[in-house]
C-alpha cells in the first residue's frame, strides 16, 4: 500500500449482516486496509442498490486513503464487478449461504482513475471466469489479476484520457444542447446529483462530464474529501509557454480548473450511507450518483441540479443556477453545430463511433471542440479583467471589440466569477492570457434567421412530429374508416326500414282499396279515409296556363295606358280612356279567371282565392270608373 500499488478484495453479501469485505489481495500481510483507512462504507460503495437486478454490473467510486510516514493523504478510486450465481451450482457451498443465490463483487483500488479503462476489460473477463469456476475458496485466478495490475497501468501511462471508455457520443445524442449546460454548470460548482438505475451508465456519464475539461481526470488527488487541498497547496503559476506543445499550453492556460478542492466531493457512486457527508456544512458542491430512488424524494435538500438519466431530464432546482445556465445565442449555435454533427454520423449498432469512421463527429473531434470553447471563455474573461482594471487609462489600444465574455452569458460569468475554482485559475494564471488565445467565442455574433431556422428544425427532431402524425394519419383513417362504415350501415338500414315501411302502407291501402270496391264507396288512399268524389282536375294545368297568357296580354295593354294616364296627369291635361277593345277583353279575361280558378279550387286554397278575387274586382273596378270619368 506504501507504493500505491493497485489493490484487490472481495466483497460478499451476507444474508444477515449484509455487504462485508470478504478478502484482501495485494495487501501487506498482517493489514487491513478497510480498518487502516476507515473504509467502512466499502462495502456497499461495491455492492449498488440495485446490482441484483442485472447479471453483471459495475460501480466507480473514491476512497479517502488517510495520510502514513511516506504519504500524504489523498483519494483513491475503486471499481467493482459484481456477478451472482445460483446457490444449488455451487461446488463447495459453505453452511452460511442460506440463499438461493450468492451476490458477490470484485473491486480493484487504484490511485489513477484514468486506467479504468483497461481495468474494466481486464476485470470483467476474471470476474466471469472466478464465477465460471463455481467454487469461490479458489483465488488463485484472482490472485493472478492482483499481480498483474501494476504492469498493466504502467502500460497506460503514455495513452490518452479518451482510453478511458467513455462516450461523449452518447452524451450529446441523449442530452443534445442540454450537454453545454451541464458542462457550464459543473464549472460553477453547486451540488450535482445524478440518478440512474443503471450503476455503470450513471458512473460513465459523470466521468465523461468531468472528462470535457482536460487534464482533469488526471488530477482528481482531492476529489474524495471535502477537507483536500493538496492540488492549490502545491500550485505554481506557469513561467515558461511552448505553444508548439498542448501540454504546456493548456498548463499556461491555468487548466485544468479545480472542481475538486476544498469543500468539494466527488462521488460517481454515492450509497445512501454517505448522505452524512454530502449534508455536512464543510460541503459545498460535488458532483455525484445514486441508484436508490429515495434520494429523488429529498432532491431540494441534496441537489441544486438534478440529472435523472432513465427520464433523460435535467431538473434545476436552484433559481439563481437556472438564470445562470441560460445559454448565449453563440452558444446555442455552437452546441447546435456540434449536435447536428452527432446526429449525422449517429450509428446505433455503435454509438461510441461514427458511421462513416470520420474525424467529424469522433469522441477526439467533441473533446477538440470542448477545449476550443473552454481555453476562448478562458481568454474573454482575462480580457474582461484586464478593461476593468485599466478603464481610467483613455490611450488603451485594442483590436478587440466590445466585451467578448458577454457572448458566455454575462450571468454565467458573473456566477463563474464567484467560485473557487476561479479563484484559483486567476490567482495562478498571466493577466494577458488572451495575447495567447484570440478572446472570442467560436461562433460569436448575434442571433440571424440562420439560428432560428435550425432551432426551429432541432424542436421539430426532438418532438419527433413525423412520426406523431404518421401515427395520428394512420388512427384517423382508421377511424374515418370505421365511421364511414358505420354511416353506411346505419343508411342502409335506416332505407330497408323505410322500404319495409313503405311496402307494408301500399299492402294496406290495397287491401282497403279492395274493401271499398267490394262495398261500391270510393276510398281515399292518404290515409284510408272514406270521403265524396272531388273535382275532376285533369285539365287544371291547361286552363291555368291560358289563364296566365290572358292575363299577360291584359297587365301589357293597361300598363301602356297606366303610363299614358300618369303623364297626363304630370301635364295637368286630360288623359284619353283606354280603348273600349281593351276595356273589353279586361272584362273577359276577369271572368274567363274567376270561372278557371273556380274550377281549380280545392279546400285548401278556397280562402286565399277569394281574397285575391276581391282585390283584382276592386282595383279593376278602380280603374274602370276612372276611365269613364266618375272618379
Amino acid at each position: 500500500m506504501a507504493a500505491l500499488d493497485p489493490l484487490v478484495c472481495i466483497v460478499d453479501f451476507h444474508h444477515a449482516r449484509g455487504p462485508e469485505v470478504d478478502i484482501w489481495l495485494g495487501a501487506e500481510e498482517g493489514t487491513d486496509p478497510a480498518t487502516d483507512n476507515d473504509w467502512g462504507l466499502l462495502p456497499f460503495m461495491a455492492l449498488s442498490d440495485g446490482a441484483h437486478a442485472s447479471i453483471e454490473d459495475y460501480s466507480y467510486f473514491t476512497l479517502r486513503r488517510s495520510a502514513t510516514s511516506t504519504h500524504p493523504a489523498t483519494s483513491l478510486f475503486g471499481i467493482s464487478c459484481t456477478r451472482q450465481l445460483d446457490a444449488s451450482q455451487l461446488i463447495n457451498r459453505p453452511a452460511d449461504v442460506t440463499r438461493s443465490t450468492v451476490q458477490k463483487a470484485v473491486v480493484v483500488i487504484s490511485d489513477r482513475p484514468q486506467c479504468f479503462g483497461a481495468i474494466k476489460a481486464q476485470l470483467g473477463v476474471v470476474t466471469a471466469a472466478w464465477f465460471a469456476q463455481k467454487d469461490f475458496t479458489d483465488f488463485e485466478i484472482l490472485q493472478r489479476f492482483q499481480e498483474s495490475l501494476p504492469q498493466l497501468l504502467k502500460n497506460q501511462e503514455g495513452q490518452a484520457d479518451q482510453d478511458f471508455g467513455l462516450s461523449l457520443r452518447e452524451l450529446i445524442h441523449e442530452f443534445k444542447w442540454q450537454t453545454l449546460v451541464l458542462f457550464k454548470c459543473a464549472l460553477l460548482q453547486p451540488k450535482v446529483l445524478f440518478f440512474g438505475s443503471h450503476c455503470e451508465r450513471l458512473c460513465m456519464m459523470q466521468f465523461a462530464l468531468i472528462s470535457l475539461i482536460p487534464g482533469l481526470i488526471r488530477h482528481l488527488q482531492d476529489s474524495a474529501d471535502p477537507k483536500f487541498n493538496s492540488c492549490e497547496e502545491n500550485l505554481v503559476m506557469p513561467t515558461s509557454l511552448k505553444t508548439s506543445e498542448r501540454a504546456s499550453l493548456l498548463a499556461y492556460m491555468g487548466l485544468p480548473l479545480q472542481l475538486f478542492g476544498k469543500g468539494s466531493l466527488f462521488g460517481p457512486y454515492t450509497p445512501l450511507q454517505q448522505l452524512d457527508m454530502l449534508a455536512d456544512q464543510d460541503t459545498k458542491s460535488y458532483i455525484v450518483g445514486s441508484t436508490n430512488s429515495l434520494l429523488l424524494q429529498q432532491r431540494d435538500r441534496y441537489s441544486d441540479i438534478l440529472i435523472n438519466l432513465d427520464e433523460h431530464t435535467v431538473n434545476t432546482t436552484s433559481s439563481s443556477l437556472r438564470q445562470a445556465s441560460i445559454l448565449s445565442t453563440p452558444d446555442r449555435r455552437w452546441i447546435d453545430f456540434l449536435t447536428q454533427t452527432v446526429h449525422d454520423t449517429w450509428d446505433e449498432s455503435n454509438p461510441s463511433r461514427p458511421k462513416d469512421h470520420g474525424y467529424a463527429g469522433s469522441e477526439e473531434f467533441i473533446r477538440m471542440q470542448f477545449e476550443e470553447y473552454l481555453l476562448a471563455m478562458l481568454s474573454s474573461v482575462k480580457y474582461k479583467l484586464y478593461v476593468e482594471k485599466n478603464a481610467h487609462k483613455e490611450n488603451m489600444i485594442s483590436d478587440v471589440e466590445g466585451d467578448p465574455a458577454s457572448e458566455f452569458s454575462n450571468d454565467w460569468v458573473h456566477a463563474w466569477m464567484q467560485t473557487e475554482n476561479f479563484r484559483i485559475w486567476n490567482n495562478f494564471t498571466d493577466s494577458h492570457l488572451f495575447d495567447i488565445v484570440d478572446p472570442k467565442h467560436p461562433c460569436s455574433g448575434g442571433l440571424s434567421i440562420e439560428d432560428v431556422q435550425r432551432r426551429l428544425a432541432q424542436q421539430v427532431a426532438e418532438m419527433h412530429l413525423n412520426e406523431r402524425l404518421e401515427k395520428s394519419r394512420e388512427a384517423l383513417g382508421q377511424q374515418l374508416a370505421v365511421g364511414q362504415q358505420k354511416v353506411s350501415s346505419a343508411y342502409n338500414r335506416l332505407w330497408a326500414e323505410m322500404e319495409a315501411l313503405r311496402e307494408a302502407q301500399r299492402k294496406r291501402a290495397e287491401e282497403q282499396r279492395l274493401q271499398a270496391e267490394k262495398e261500391g264507396r270510393p276510398f281515399d288512399q292518404q290515409g284510408g279515409k272514406w270521403k265524396a268524389q272531388g273535382p275532376d282536375l285533369s285539365n287544371a294545368q291547361a286552363n291555368i296556363q291560358a289563364a296566365k297568357q290572358s292575363a299577360g296580354a291584359y297587365f301589357s295593354s293597361w300598363g301602356s295606358w297606366a303610363s299614358e294616364k300618369r303623364k297626363g296627369w304630370g301635364n295637368k291635361t286630360p288623359v284619353s280612356s283606354p280603348p273600349p277593345g281593351d276595356l273589353k277583353r279586361a272584362h273577359e279575361f276577369k271572368r274567363e279567371k274567376e270561372r278557371t280558378v273556380g274550377d281549380v279550387k280545392t279546400p285548401s286554397n278556397q280562402v286565399a282565392t277569394d281574397e285575391e278575387g276581391k282585390r283584382e274586382s276592386l282595383l279593376f273596378d278602380a280603374e274602370r270608373d276612372k276611365a269613364e270619368g266618375k272618379i
